[in-house]
C-alpha cells in the first residue's frame, strides 16, 4: 500500500477519533471544557489536512492509483458528513445545511458507482476540490463557533454569507459532475 493510501486510510481512523471527542465534550469538568474542544478542532483541521498532504504525495512521486482516486473522495465525504453533522448536534449549524450538503455528497458517490459499474474511475475535478476546501474553512468557522470564539449573533451577515456560500458551491459541484458526467446516466434512465 502506497504512503498517500495510508494517510487516506489513517483520516478515516481520524475521523473517527474526532467524533468520540465531540461527544464526550460535555462529560469533560466545564473548566476544560473549552481546551478539549480546541484540541477537537485541531485534530479534525489535522485529519483535514491529511487530504491536502495525501493527494500532494500522490502527484509529486506519481503514487497515484485507482484505490486512491476511490477511498480519498470517500474519505472526504466520511470527513464532512461527520463535521457538518456534529455541527448540527451541537446546535451551530440548522440540518438542512447538512441535508443539502449530505445529498450532493451521497449523489456524487452514486455516480462514481455507476461509473465504477462501467469499468471507470471518476476521479475528484478541481470543483470538487475546491468546494472541499471551502467546506474544511467554513467547518473551522463552525469550530470557532462551537468553542465560543466566534458569536454568531454577532456575525449574521458574515455568518449567513458563509453558511449560503458553502450550500451554493456544493451544490453547483455536484450539478457540475452531473452535467460532466451525464454520458453514465443518460442511456440508463
Amino acid at each position: 500500500m502506497t504512503l498517500p493510501n495510508k494517510i487516506t486510510l489513517a483520516r478515516i481512523v481520524m475521523i473517527f477519533i474526532v467524533l468520540v471527542m465531540c461527544n464526550i465534550d460535555e462529560r469533560i469538568p466545564i473548566d476544560m471544557q473549552q481546551n478539549w474542544r480546541i484540541a477537537c478542532l485541531v485534530f479534525a483541521v489535522l485529519a483535514g489536512f491529511t487530504d491536502f498532504l495525501d493527494g500532494y504525495i500522490a502527484r509529486k512521486f506519481n503514487l497515484i492509483s485507482d484505490f486512491g482516486k476511490l477511498m480519498d473522495p470517500l474519505a472526504d465525504k466520511i470527513f464532512i458528513a461527520t463535521a457538518f453533522i456534529v455541527l448540527v448536534d451541537k446546535e451551530v449549524l440548522a440540518g438542512w445545511v447538512a441535508v443539502v450538503i449530505l445529498s450532493r455528497e451521497f449523489m456524487v458517490t452514486g455516480l462514481r458507482q455507476l461509473a465504477a459499474s462501467k469499468g471507470e474511475v471518476m476521479a475528484a475535478d478541481s470543483l470538487g476540490k475546491f468546494k472541499t476546501v471551502l467546506q474544511m474553512l467554513f467547518l473551522i468557522l463552525g469550530g470557532a463557533v462551537w468553542i465560543g470564539w466566534v458569536n454568531k449573533a454577532d456575525i449574521p451577515l458574515t455568518w449567513n454569507c458563509a453558511v449560503w456560500l458553502i450550500v451554493l458551491i456544493t451544490v453547483y459541484s455536484g450539478v457540475s459532475y452531473f452535467v460532466k458526467h451525464r454520458n453514465l446516466y443518460m442511456n440508463a434512465v
